[in-house]
């Protein structure tokens, strides 16, 4: 990998995370714009999923190998989901936990969260350059909106907006070592799990796009704004798959 290509990486998966918690903290942005940046995100990262990552799962392995690999991704984040209640910020409101527990869970689960995003950008870049880049685009597009709609309930919990960054900024590091992991542990291995762990991250972004981020968007209130992110999300993929 040569060092400009891991520099931009890092700053995908830097700028997400960085943007959202600065832009949630400084001021929280209009309900509609959240909801809209969410739709966005959803669409991107099923518009990878289905137009890049699977196809290029099915090209190395047979398609039952890769809907089982698709499969095994949605279930592993839906055992996370199971596992970690307060992974969903909006949790919080409901259940009213301890600020100390909430805080606790909270940051396990944007770590756990953030662990197999780090690693399908991985698993794509150590299959083709611009493929782990358009991954991590997507990705960067979804961890904005989230960070943002993560941060402000934490800083209500904490009352203080430095500790609050920093909780929410250092669990990036985790997305960094999926990351890591995902491109050197698979970078030399054979192509047929290579194709597996490309449906795999596949089945990951799914998950969190249908079960986090386009239930957050409450589309059904804000229909016009969400369909067309949803669209130009999609687009985007679209343009991105062109140019690469």
């Amino acid at each position: 990998m040569e060092m400009k290509d891991l520099f931009l990486i890092m700053f995908l998966i830097f700028a997400g995370q960085t943007l959202g918690c600065l832009a949630g903290l400084i001021k929280e942005p209009p309900k509609m714009f959240l909801h809209g940046s969410l739709a966005f995100a959803a669409s991107m990262m099923l518009g990878i999923s289905f137009f890049q990552l699977i196809p290029e799962a099915i090209r190395i392995i047979p398609l039952h190998l890769t809907l089982a690999s698709f499969l095994l991704g949605i279930l592993m984040m839906w055992i996370i989901d199971k596992a970690l209640p307060h992974i969903n910020p909006e949790l919080m409101k409901k259940e009213k936990p301890s600020i100390k527990r909430s805080v606790i869970m909270l940051v396990i689960g944007m770590a756990l969260h953030n662990v197999p995003e780090g690693l399908a950008i991985g698993v794509g870049f150590a299959l083709e350059r611009d493929l782990g880049i358009m991954i991590a685009f997507g990705i960067a597009a979804q961890d904005a909106p989230e960070n943002i709609a993560t941060i402000v309930p934490l800083y209500g919990l904490t009352k203080k907006k430095m500790k609050s960054f920093i909780i929410v900024s250092a669990t990036v590091l985790f997305e960094l070592l999926g990351f890591i992991f995902g491109y050197y542990a698979l970078n030399e291995t054979s192509l047929s799990l290579l194709g597996a762990s490309l449906a795999l991250a596949a089945g990951f972004m799914t998950y969190i796009s249908i079960e986090e981020l386009i239930p957050a968007a409450e589309i059904k209130q804000n229909l016009k704004v969400d369909i067309v992110s949803l669209i130009s999300g999609l687009i985007c993929v679209l343009l991105l798959c062109f140019l690469g």
